[in-house]
């Protein structure tokens, strides 16, 4: 019988991983980023959950409303699009911003998540374009998110290179002048990035 929900007390966290206490059992899910940074350790809590079954994996994830939950498996449908990837989508954006950009037919705004380049941006929307519903109001949404600076993946990637993790590494990248991007070359951006954790 596939598991569909998931609660419990939150044991361990990481970026984008949780544990969950259920009957004494500690079950490992993965989750956004953005949900594990909300969950907090020895509380209560609840998460939607999709089983993905793999030859060599059973890989269990998790997210805070059935609406996430939905979107993600409409995303690993999308051809190209596996569950990391999913999920940093997920994390990038909120509900909100990511069904807008695809029902806008938005690339642009989905090029700037990390993971994402033009074909799959496109795929994304050709294929979701009439499945997804964003909220009410929730159409305007992109044009946000376009204006804010979302992380860099050119600079993600590199931090993620030099050992931090793709939390942190989004973090600093997100902290980055607009004006940056791209004008200045990733190896400038970089350093910039670099200052936010001399900052931390």
């Amino acid at each position: 019988m596939p598991l569909a929900r998931l609660r419990g007390v939150v044991e361990e966290k990481g970026d984008d991983w949780v544990i969950v206490a259920v009957g004494g059992i500690g079950l490992l899910a993965s989750v956004p980023a953005t949900t594990a940074e909300a969950l907090v350790a020895g509380e209560q809590a609840s998460l939607f959950t999709h089983l993905h079954v793999r030859e060599d994996a059973l890989t269990l994830f998790g997210f805070a409303t059935r609406d996430d939950l939905v979107l993600f498996e409409q995303l690993i449908g999308v051809s190209g699009v596996g569950p990391r990837v999913a999920l940093g989508l997920l994390a990038a954006l909120d509900y909100a911003e990511l069904t807008s950009a695809v029902a806008g037919g938005r690339a642009d705004v989905l090029r700037r998540v990390p993971g994402i380049g033009q074909k799959t941006a496109e795929r994304l929307v050709l294929e979701l374009r009439d499945k997804v519903t964003p909220p009410a109001g929730g159409i305007e949404a992109p044009l946000t998110a376009a204006k804010k600076p979302l992380a860099d993946a050119e600079v993600v990637a590199a931090l993620m290179g030099l050992g931090y993790s793709q939390a942190e590494a989004s973090a600093a990248a997100e902290r980055l002048p607009e004006d940056a991007e791209p004008e200045l070359p990733v190896e400038e951006r970089v350093r910039m990035a670099l200052q936010f954790f001399a900052r931390a």
